[in-house]
C-alpha cells in the first residue's frame, strides 16, 4: 500500500509543477502562484493522508477547467484581428471626412472674410444713415413735444377767454401729467420751458378759482377764530353757496398735480419725515389762519414770547376745534363725491400743526441754553400732543409735535435737563424733615409696604419720566431715556448705601429700616415694570438695536431678554437684592446677639435635678427663660411695626432659622437632662417659644424642627428609648440587615415624629439624657 500511495504523491506534485509552469510567464511571480498552490492543497486536502484519494479527481477538475481555458483564448485569438481590421478601417473613413470638413471649413472662412471685408464700408455708412434717422426722430419728438405744449397752451388760454374752467384743469392736469413723464429724459430746457408754462397757466387759474374759492368761504363766515354760534335761520342764498363751495372744490382738486409740482415748498422740514403735500382747497383754506398764526406770534408782538409756548400751543388747537365742524359738514362730503382719498379735519390739523411745528423748531434752537424755559418748553409740547392725538383724534401714522425733540441736539438737552432736575428733586427728598416715614404710616390698610417718602417721590418721579417719554415715536429716543432712569435707580441705591452705612450702628433704629423698606419698594416696583407691556416692548427694541445705546451686552444676557426670561432692570434687582440681603443679615445678627445674651442664664440652668413632672402641680415657664422671651417678644413687635410685611415675614424666619439653632447647639447638646429637665424644656419651647411665632404662622413648630425633635427624643419614655438606642447601635456595629424585620433607623425615627435629625444626632441626644435604668 505503500507504493501507490508514494506514486499519488509523486503524480500530485508534478501535476502542481506544470501548472505553475504554464500558468506564470515571469520568473517574479513563482513564489506567489507557490504560495496560492500550497494554501490551495491545504485546504482540499489538509494533513489527513486518507483524502489523497481525492487527488485525481481535482486532477481530472483542473485538466477540464484548463482545456476550456484554452479553448476560450483561442477563439479570442482569432477573433480579435477581425474586429481590430474594422476599426482601423473605420477610423481611416472618420479621418479622411475630418479632412474633407475641415477643407471647406477653410474655404468657407475665406470666402466669409472677403464677403465681410466687402460689406465693412456699406455697414458704417448704413449706421451713420441710421445714426441721422434717430436723431431726426428725436427732434421730431421733441418738436411734438413743443407743439403739443403749444397746443395745450393755446387750448388753456381758449378756455381762460371762454371761462371754461373745467375744460382748462383739464388741460392743465395733462401739461402736469407731461412734465411728470419728462422727468427722466435729458431734456432739461424742454423741462424748464414746460415747467415755466405750467406754472404761468397754473397760477392764472388757480389765482381766479383762489379768488372765487375765498369769497364763497368769507360769505360762509370762514375761518371760525372762535367757537361758532349756530345760526337760527340759513342765509337766504345757501343752497347757491354750497353749490359753488362744490363746484371750486372739486376745480382745485382736479390742478392737485399740477400744484405739488409747482410747489416751492420743501417737502420736508428739519426733524420731520416726508410727508404728502396739502391738498390745494385746504391749503388755500389755511391761509387766513396762516396770517393770524404769523401776525401774533413772530416779530416783536408781545404774544410772541419763548416763555409761553402755551399761547401758540394753544391757539392752534382752538382753531382745530373751532373749524372741525365746518370741515367735516361742508367740506368732506365734497371730497367724497369727487373720490379724493382725503379726510378733511386731518387735513385741517396737518396745516395748522405745520405752523406750530416750524415755530416750535425755531423756539427750541433758542432755548437750549435756558434750562427753565426748555423745561417748560417740553413740557407744553407734551400736553400738546397728548390733546392733539386724544381731542383731535390726530392719526397716530402722522408726524405731530414730539418730532421736534427727537432733533439730535433738543433731545440731548432734554436728557441733560432730565438728569439734572432729578438729581435735584433727589438731594431735596432725601434731605427733607419726613424723608424716612411713611406718609401711609396711620393706615393700615394702605401700608403693606411701609415705603418712606423719599422712596416713594422718587419712583412718582420715575414714572413721570416715563409718562413723558412713553410717546415719543422712536425706540431708540425711549430707550436712552431708560438708560436715564436706570442710571437714577443705581444713583439712588449707592445714596441708599451711604445712609445705610451710617445708622449700621443701629439697626433696629427707625431710619435703618425704612432704608431697608425704600429698598424693598423700589426692588417690587421694578419688578411690576419688568412685566409691563410698555417695558417688554423697549425690551425687544433693546435686543433689535444691540449695544447701540443701552451699553455693551452679553450674549447671555442678550439671549434672556430676546426670550423674555430677565427684564431690563435685572442688573438693579440683583444690587438691589444685595443691599437688602447684607441688610437684612445685619439686623438679624443685631437680634441674634441681644437674644444670646439673654439666654446664658437659661442656658445654665440645673437642667439635671429639676424636679419631674409628676412632683409639680402646673407646669410654667423657667424663670431663666423670662428674659429671652420678652427679647424675642419685644423685637417681634418693634419690627412688626417698623418692617413691611414682606420684608418682616423673611425677618422672621430667618430668626426663627437662626434660634432653633442656636438652641439646639447651645443648649441642648450642651447640657445633660433629667425628666424633669426634658419636660421643663419641652414645656418652655412648645408652650411658650412656638406661640410667640404663633402670631405670624399656623404651625410655628415647624420652623424649630431640631428643637420639636429634640424635645420628642428627650422626653421619650424609658421603654421606647431603649429600643431606640438598640436599634441605633446596631445600625452603628453594622450588624443592621435590611432584609430583617428589623425597622431601619431612619423607618424608626419617622414613627417617633423625627424627620430632620440624622440617628448619629439622635444617638447623642439619647446619651444626654440622664434617665437611665441601669444608671
Amino acid at each position: 500500500m505503500a507504493a501507490p500511495l508514494e506514486e499519488q504523491e509523486n503524480c500530485v506534485e508534478r501535476e502542481m509543477n506544470s501548472l505553475s509552469v504554464s500558468e506564470n510567464t515571469s520568473a517574479s511571480d513563482d513564489d506567489e502562484v507557490t504560495d496560492y498552490l500550497m494554501q490551495f492543497v491545504e485546504k482540499e486536502i489538509g494533513c489527513d493522508l486518507k483524502a489523497l484519494s481525492k487527488v485525481s479527481g481535482m486532477l481530472e477538475k483542473l485538466k477540464a477547467e484548463n482545456k476550456a481555458l484554452e479553448e476560450q483564448v483561442m477563439t479570442a485569438s482569432s477573433s480579435v484581428p477581425l474586429r481590430v481590421s474594422a476599426a482601423l478601417e473605420t477610423a481611416e473613413k472618420s479621418q479622411s471626412n475630418l479632412e474633407s470638413l475641415l477643407q471647406k471649413e477653410r474655404i468657407l472662412s475665406n470666402t466669409l472674410q472677403q464677403h465681410l471685408q466687402g460689406a465693412q464700408s456699406w455697414a458704417d455708412r448704413l449706421g451713420q444713415t441710421l445714426g441721422q434717422l434717430d436723431t431726426i426722430e428725436k427732434h421730431l419728438k421733441y418738436l411734438q413735444c413743443l407743439a403739443r405744449i403749444e397746443e395745450l397752451s393755446d387750448s388753456i388760454q381758449q378756455c381762460l377767454m371762454t371761462s371754461s374752467t373745467w375744460e382748462a384743469a383739464g388741460a392743465i392736469s395733462t401739461m402736469a401729467k407731461l412734465d411728470v413723464s419728462l422727468q427722466e429724459s435729458g431734456c432739461s430746457h424742454l423741462q424748464a420751458f414746460l415747467r415755466e408754462t405750467l406754472r404761468f397757466w397754473h397760477k392764472i387759474l388757480k389765482d381766479r378759482l383762489t379768488g372765487d374759492f375765498e369769497e364763497v368761504l368769507t360769505q360762509l363766515q370762514w375761518p371760525f377764530i372762535s367757537p361758532p354760534t349756530p345760526s337760527l335761520s340759513p342765509p337766504a342764498n345757501a343752497q347757491e353757496l354750497n353749490s359753488q363751495l362744490e363746484l371750486l372744490v372739486s376745480q382745485l382738486l382736479a390742478l392737485q398735480t399740477s400744484d405739488d409740482l409747482i410747489s416751492e415748498e420743501p417737502s420736508s422740514r428739519l426733524g420731520f419725515p416726508q410727508s404728502i403735500p396739502l391738498s390745494l382747497p385746504i391749503k388755500i383754506m389755511l391761509v387766513p389762519l396762516s396770517k393770524r398764526f404769523k401776525y401774533h406770534f413772530t416779530g416783536n408782538r408781545q404774544t410772541n414770547s419763548l416763555n409761553k409756548p402755551e399761547w401758540y400751543l394753544t391757539q392752534v388747537l382752538m382753531w382745530m376745534g373751532n373749524n372741525s365742524n365746518f370741515m367735516e359738514e361742508k367740506i368732506q362730503p365734497i371730497l367724497d363725491h369727487s373720490r379724493a382719498n382725503i379726510n378733511a379735519k386731518v387735513e385741517l390739523c396737518r396745516g395748522l400743526l405745520s405752523l406750530a411745528q416750524e415755530k416750535l423748531a425755531l423756539d427750541a434752537s433758542r432755548l437750549l441754553y435756558d434750562d427753565a424755559l426748555f423745561c417748560h418748553l417740553v413740557d407744553e409740547v407734551l400736553q400738546f400732543e397728548k390733546e392733539l392725538r386724544s381731542t383731535h383724534a390726530y392719526p397716530s401714522t402722522l408726524p405731530g409735535a414730539l418730532h421736534i425733540l427727537l432733533e439730535e441736539a433738543v433731545l440731548q438737552k432734554w436728557l441733560s435737563v432730565e438728569r439734572k432736575m432729578a438729581l435735584e428733586k433727589v438731594d431735596a427728598m432725601l434731605s427733607a424733615e419726613g424723608a424716612w416715614s411713611s406718609q401711609y404710616r396711620d393706615i393700615t390698610d394702605m401700608d403693606e409696604l411701609k415705603a418712606p417718602d423719599c422712596a416713594e417721590t422718587f419712583m412718582t418721579l420715575l414714572l413721570v419720566i416715563t409718562d413723558r417719554y412713553r410717546s415719543l415715536p422712536s425706540p431708540r429716543a425711549q430707550l436712552s431715556f431708560l438708560a436715564l432712569q436706570r442710571e437714577l435707580v443705581d444713583d439712588f441705591r449707592i445714596r441708599l448705601t451711604q445712609v445705610m452705612k451710617e445708622e449700621s450702628r443701629n439697626p433696629l433704629g427707625v431710619r435703618y429700616c425704612a432704608i431697608l423698606n425704600a429698598a424693598n419698594y423700589i426692588s417690587a416696583v421694578l419688578i411690576d415694570w419688568g412685566d409691563n407691556v410698555f417695558f417688554l416692548q423697549l425690551q425687544q427694541a433693546a435686543v433689535a438695536l444691540g449695544d447701540e445705546v443701552l451699553g455693551p451686552m452679553g450674549a447671555t444676557e442678550t439671549g434672556r431678554l430676546a426670550s423674555l426670561e430677565g427684564s431690563l432692570f435685572e442688573e438693579l434687582l440683583g444690587l438691589l437684592e444685595r443691599l437688602r440681603g447684607d441688610m437684612m443679615g445685619r439686623l438679624l445678627d443685631t437680634v441674634m446677639r441681644d437674644v444670646r445674651e439673654k439666654t446664658q442664664t437659661y442656658i445654665r440652668d440645673r437642667w439635671l435635678s429639676l424636679p419631674s413632672q409628676c412632683d409639680q402641680a402646673t407646669m410654667s415657664l423657667s424663670s431663666s427663660a423670662c428674659p429671652m422671651m420678652l427679647c424675642l417678644r419685644d423685637h417681634l413687635l418693634q419690627l412688626q411695626q417698623l418692617l413691611s410685611l414682606p420684608l418682616f415675614q423673611t425677618f422672621w424666619q430667618g430668626l426663627a432659622e437662626r434660634l432653633d439653632l442656636f438652641l439646639y447647639q447651645d443648649l441642648i447638646l450642651y447640657n445633660h437632662f433629667n425628666e424633669g429637665g426634658a419636660a421643663q424644656l419641652q414645656f418652655d419651647m412648645t408652650r411658650n417659644l412656638f406661640p410667640l411665632f404663633g402670631h405670624y404662622c399656623k404651625r410655628p413648630e415647624n420652623f424649630f424642627k431640631q428643637v420639636k425633635e429634640a424635645c420628642i427624643i428627650l422626653t421619650l419614655n424609658v421603654g421606647p428609648a431603649l429600643l431606640l438606642r438598640d436599634v441605633l447601635r446596631e445600625a452603628e456595629d453594622e450588624l443592621f440587615v435590611p432584609e430583617s424585620l428589623q425597622p431601619s433607623p431612619e423607618a424608626a425615627l419617622n414613627e417617633l415624629g423625627v424627620y430632620r435629625l440624622p440617628p448619629y444626632d439622635v444617638s447623642i441626644l439619647l446619651g444626654l439624657r440622664a434617665s437611665w435604668p441601669a444608671q
